[in-house]
């Protein structure tokens, strides 16, 4: 305990004792801590020491908290005091040097001097010319050390323009005392080393001056203009790109900092704000202070494009990748359209980075363009399977379009607004946004990828029409059933009329529409625009050729099943057949001329067909007329090309008769008037019934029989021909023209006054 009561006076004395006391003990040179630590120790049991080791230890972390308020409360004077030491310590070393260079300076003169007076010490003159060297060199000691001290000022002062002129000065004197011979070699030298030195000094200062960020406009010119001044201009214009690189890093660093929540145009257009400022002071500094000049326009310009490339790569991770995943075209060609108005901005600068930015950014609108095109396909798809086929105009929510400019539609006066079913208005839709989208983007030379893809999506549509037919023939081109999807079947003539008038009002009037929307404004000057048209002519012919073979497609399609549904029964017969023929003669009686209930049939459902046309393509009634013709042309081109039936025809056992020849005869111009009166006989349809029927003539003529004796006259077949469509239309007088089909006088010429009455 009384131990324990030694090492409490002992810390009390330690307290009470003044602080110079405490202290003399650890300035002695003699001070050795072990020992020490033993004298106070030595009587002291372990708790104790415990106790002190405490002690100590809340001493230290105390004196520890101390200094760090301590720091922390005079900062700001304790960076002051170290830039104050380290600028006195650099003035105390240039002044070390200053002085062993004039010690250098001195003894050399003074050994020049020295063995010049013992080389002439008796010639008198030479004493004369001597103490005026001495003199001169007097003056020139003088000089150079006034020299010195004042470039060292001027560094020390930061006095940037009056250093250039004293290094001119000195470069100067330096030039002059060689040629005179005014200095020593040593003196010589040593000037040479302090201007090199000095000069690489006031490098170092400017080059750090640069760094700096608030270091900007004039005075980074004033900085790199005298750093070229001292003859280093390729580090100059680097240090000026650098500097220029680092503010723009900082600019771009911060700012994304605090735009996480912006997105797509604002971003690219807020980026774009301050990337190519930027970019465009750093060439007008770079011209400002070294023109022209091509290693530096290199430099600035393979500068400029890797800056373009880290701020694209910004833009792409932000916006561009994104928008090219979702298919957001909208969001990356606003981006695009951004970037490439500020590059045309650039270029007056000497600056073309538009093919940077082309070659960066491609990839990703051509994938937003793909992802865009299949959004487009599977959206049509989905449609189709709910669609009614039946035209109307637009729904509400679709955007209406704008009077069409075709010629038949102003002709017809028909409605500005198209009837459509609903698949073919939300498929028109959404290729008109997919147009504004991407018109903007023709500087990237896309048209032509928008275009076939606008080829693509159509086919896709189509072939959605065309699976929507009963009994589609399609499938055979499909075997793999990738095309085909589920699509809601037309049943009815008129659904299946709605799908043809849907693919041909898109096909002529719609698609190259929205098609124009990209087309136009590839050039700004009318010269321009009109050379644009005549050069895109071509193009847009063989394009709309395209989309016009697609329809045809459908079309084909449709004429095909229902040319079948009218050769085949139900069953699958043939019902277009050599015994229709060639049995008429097996029966005593002569038939009733009527045509045949094949072609009747053929009549009634293009009939039909046309009264539905009539109403779904007004404006295109040239499209209808093709349908109506290429729909007979498939029923009579298979009859002319079926080798069953002419083989039966011509080389059967029962040989076609005078009965049967006229039937066919009847029924080919049959065919021949309702193709005429409904304005859809063509010269091909035309010349193929007549090599029929030579055909057919041919071949009862190879029997031994004349068929032109047995056959009446062509106004005949014209008046039964006639008289069949008008009780097939339901405008026949039955009482007077029965008379004439069933003909009791063998004379053509008492049938046909018989069928005048």
């Amino acid at each position: 305990m009384s131990s324990f009561s030694g090492q409490e006076d002992f810390m009390h004395f330690e307290a009470e004792a003044p602080l110079k006391d405490k202290l003399k003990i650890f300035k002695s040179s003699q001070f050795e801590p072990d020992g020490y630590v033993i004298s106070k120790c030595q009587n002291m049991n372990e708790k104790e020491i415990k106790y002190l080791r405490a002690y100590l230890v809340d001493l230290r972390k105390a004196s520890a908290e101390e200094m760090r308020k301590s720091v922390y409360a005079n900062y700001g004077a304790f960076i002051r005091t170290s830039r104050e030491i380290s600028n006195l310590e650099g003035q105390l070393l240039s002044m070390r040097n200053l002085l062993s260079t004039q010690g250098t300076i001195v003894h050399g003169l003074a050994e020049g001097v020295r063995a010049d007076l013992h080389k002439n010490a008796d010639d008198s003159s030479e004493e004369d010319l001597l103490d005026s060297e001495i003199k001169e060199l007097s003056n020139m000691e003088k000089w150079l050390v006034e020299f010195l001290e004042n470039l060292e000022v001027l560094l020390a002062e930061r006095r940037v323009d009056e250093a250039l002129v004293a290094f001119e000065e000195g470069e100067q004197v330096k030039k002059e005392a060689t040629e005179r011979g005014t200095l020593s070699p040593a003196a010589l030298l040593s000037l040479q080393n302090a201007i090199t030195e000095q000069r690489q000094k006031l490098a170092d200062q400017l080059a750090e001056t640069t760094s700096q960020p608030s270091t900007r406009g004039q005075e980074l010119r004033s900085a790199i203009q005298a750093l070229k001044k001292l003859g280093d201009a390729p580090r100059a214009h680097t240090l000026l790109l650098s500097s220029h690189h680092q503010k723009l890093h900082r600019n771009t660093k911060g700012f994304q900092s605090w735009s996480s929540s912006s997105c797509g145009g604002a971003y690219a257009a807020t980026l774009c704000q301050l990337v190519f400022p930027t970019v465009g002071r750093a060439a007008h500094d770079s011209l400002a202070v070294f023109g022209e000049e091509p290693a530096f326009t290199s430099e600035l310009v393979t500068w400029a494009v890797r800056e373009m490339e880290d701020f694209a790569g910004l833009l792409k991770r932000r916006v561009m990748a994104s928008a090219a995943a979702s298919g957001s075209l909208r969001v990356a060609a606003e981006c695009v359209q951004i970037c490439l108005g500020h590059c045309s901005v650039m270029e007056s600068r000497g600056l073309a980075l538009s093919p940077v930015f082309l070659r960066l950014f491609r990839p990703y609108i051509e994938q937003a363009l793909t992802t865009n095109l299949k959004r487009i396909e599977q959206s049509s798809a989905a449609l189709a399977a709910d669609d009614n086929w039946s035209l109307a105009y637009a729904p509400v929510g679709v955007r209406p379009l704008r009077a069409s400019s075709s010629p038949a539609f102003l002709s017809t006066g028909a409605m500005s607004q198209p009837r459509l079913s609903s698949s073919a208005h939300k498929f028109n839709s959404m290729v008109q946004e997919f147009f504004e989208d991407v018109g903007p983007l023709e500087s990237l030379q896309l048209e032509g990828a928008a275009l076939e893809g606008l080829i693509q999506v159509f086919g896709f549509y189509v072939n959605l029409l065309i699976n929507a037919l009963p009994a589609s023939a399609e499938t055979e081109e499909d075997p793999d059933g990738t095309i085909s999807r589920i699509v809601k079947m037309a049943e009815t003539e008129a659904q299946q009329i709605a799908l043809l008038a849907n693919a041909s009002l898109l096909a002529e009037e719609l698609l190259p529409r929205a098609a124009m929307k990209l087309l136009a404004g590839k050039t700004d000057d009318l010269n321009g625009r009109t050379s644009g048209r005549q050069n895109r002519l071509p193009e847009q012919r063989e394009w709309k050729k395209r989309l016009q073979r697609l329809v045809d497609r459908l079309r084909d399609s449709f004429c095909r099943q229902h040319a079948l549904e009218i050769i085949f029964s139900e069953d699958g017969d043939i019902r277009l057949n050599s015994q229709m023929y060639t049995t008429l003669d097996d029966f005593p009686d002569e038939p009733e001329w009527f045509p045949s209930p094949i072609y009747q049939e053929l009549f009634l459902k293009l009939t039909r067909m046309s009264s539905f046309a009539t109403d779904m393509f007004v404006g295109r009634e040239r499209f209808a007329t093709i349908l109506l013709m290429r729909l007979t042309e498939t029923v009579i081109l298979w009859l002319s090309d079926d080798q069953t039936f002419w083989e039966e025809i011509e080389q059967g056992e029962k040989p076609l008769g005078p009965l049967g020849l006229r039937q066919f005869y009847l029924d080919m111009e049959f065919v021949i008037l309702f193709s005429s009166q409904g304005r859809y006989l063509s010269r091909h349809l035309h010349q193929v019934i007549k090599n029929i029927i030579e055909r057919a003539i041919e071949a009862t003529a190879s029997t031994g029989i004349d068929p032109y004796s047995l056959l009446p006259e062509e106004e005949w077949f014209a008046d039964v021909a006639h008289i069949a469509i008008k009780m097939l239309s339901g405008k026949a007088n039955f009482g007077m023209e029965r008379d004439v089909m069933s003909p009791s006088a063998k004379s053509i010429s008492s049938v046909v006054s018989h069928g005048s009455t």
